[in-house]
């Protein structure tokens, strides 16, 4: 992989995240009732913005990973280029589905509803967003076993796992911390998730073809959550092996596994695919074994890994007389904001809240928060590390504007949640209760002022990146 690979991957997966927040003001815009695009249309562009900021974030996540991981293993270039290939044809495909055929079932494509709306959407947009789908993820699964292959042939696979630090007198291969990451909490769950979306999506696509073919709801759901969930919660990981791998670089001091990172971050390898049943406590069909299933494995993923990585992140920063620039200052802001994010939803995955949050604005509040002020920064300050970028000072007022934008952005989204404004909603005209719509239209208007600001930051690290490719 060459530097210019990653500059395109660092161009183009800014570029989509403009256009895709752009949907998304578009949206709340609509909620605020400032402007009218229909239920349709809102639909199509939540269907947009939710598949593709999680396809965007995943691509651009693994082709720093890709990267990352040119300095401990062999991997060629091609696997990167294919990666980027396939994502440009998947926004290709799922833009025209949405934007020209008004695609519209929401990121979750809740089984049986892409087939039981075809009077609201044309056939042919059901095949392409499915189609668009199946090899972005296909993609993704083929790039992650690269990486897998390549690290076991390195290191071995207990030794790439971290298993070799458990024995009473441990000894043997030392693990780098990012690679013990990656392997963990990324590529051997994303290679089960990625196996689980492509078996999921072509049971859509068989049916696409064969209207005659139906399958059990219920089992749909569970893919499609095991698969989407997974997916965005383990791109997260991936921010974190990026701050593992940067870090140290500006403190001077040797982050190194060890026998409790190990361990931390295999008990993420273990729950981590048990996690998305809390995405299920409100299907009162689903057995209530695998809701508690759910609730152990949301806390037991989510702690360990997080005690061990902001202890780690103090001990590298206490007295290190680190110079702050803007890569080390962006990765760990990204480490409180995955902190912070990954705090809400826990809370959310605890049974007796999400009996009251589940259907809120609580619940995007918490995954834009570990989007937007985690694995957002960590990804961008890893890239401009990684190219070498020179532009501190539009590095350092990007940060700023997104910080200041999703603060204010995220609160919107938190106050309506805790004051019960729904989500999901195409507008809150409906509502009764005069508060609660009050409170959904004033805090959407804020929201997508706030999100302006966001889009400020992004034109301008992308514009950062623009003058890198031209110096390059």
């Amino acid at each position: 992989m060459k530097r210019n690979d990653l500059l395109a991957y660092a161009l183009t997966t800014s570029a989509v995240f403009v256009v895709l927040l752009c949907a998304g003001i578009a949206m709340r815009l609509n909620q605020a009732d400032a402007i009218q695009l229909g239920p349709l249309r809102f639909y199509a562009l939540m269907t947009l913005h939710g598949l593709g900021m999680v396809g965007t974030l995943s691509v651009a996540a693994t082709g720093g990973l890709l990267w990352l991981l040119r300095e401990y293993v062999d991997i060629t270039a091609r696997m990167a280029r294919v990666l980027y290939g396939c994502y440009l044809l998947a926004v290709v495909g799922l833009l025209a589905a949405t934007v020209l055929g008004s695609y519209a079932p929401g990121w979750y494509m809740l089984y049986p509803l892409p087939f039981d709306s075809m009077g609201t959407w044309p056939h042919w947009s059901v095949g392409l967003a499915v189609g668009a789908l199946i090899v972005l993820d296909n993609a993704l699964l083929l790039a992650q076993y690269a990486m897998v292959n390549a690290i076991v042939r390195r290191y071995g696979f207990a030794n790439a796992v971290g298993w070799q630090y458990f024995g009473a007198n441990a000894r043997g291969v030392e693990t780098p911390a990012p690679v013990l990451i990656a392997m963990c909490a990324y590529l051997l769950p994303g290679i089960a998730t990625s196996a689980a979306g492509s078996v999921l999506l072509l049971m859509y696509f068989g049916q696409w073809l064969q209207p005659a073919l139906h399958f059990d709801p219920l089992l749909m759901k569970n893919l499609m959550m095991l698969w989407g969930h997974t997916m965005a919660n383990i791109s997260l990981y991936v921010g974190v092996a990026f701050v593992y791998q940067i870090l140290p670089q500006y403190t001077g001091r040797a982050w190194k596994a060890n026998r409790v990172v190990a361990l931390a971050w295999n008990a993420v390898f273990f729950f981590i695919l048990f996690a998305f049943f809390h995405h299920l406590y409100q299907d009162f069909v689903e057995p209530f074994a695998l809701a508690v299933i759910g609730q152990i494995a949301s806390y037991a993923s989510a702690v360990p890994s997080t005690v061990v990585t902001v202890t780690g992140v103090v001990a590298q920063i206490y007295k290190s007389g680190i110079k702050w620039r803007f890569a080390p200052l962006a990765v760990v802001i990204g480490i409180i904001g995955w902190i912070s994010g990954g705090f809400a939803a826990v809370i959310d995955s605890t049974i007796m809240v999400n009996n009251v949050l589940h259907n809120t604005l609580f619940v995007p509040a918490h995954f834009h928060t570990y989007y937007l002020l985690g694995l957002l920064p960590m990804v961008i300050g890893y890239y401009f590390h990684a190219l070498g970028s020179k532009s501190e000072n539009a590095g350092m007022w990007g940060l700023s504007l997104l910080c200041a934008g999703s603060f204010g952005f995220l609160s919107m989204f938190y106050v309506a949640g805790a004051l019960q404004v729904p989500r999901r909603y195409s507008d809150y005209n409906a509502i009764g209760l005069d508060m609660v719509r009050a409170v959904g239209q004033d805090s959407a208007l804020l929201g997508a002022l706030f999100a302006g600001l966001i889009l400020l930051a992004m034109v301008l690290f992308a514009v950062t990146f623009v003058r890198r490719a031209r110096r390059a």
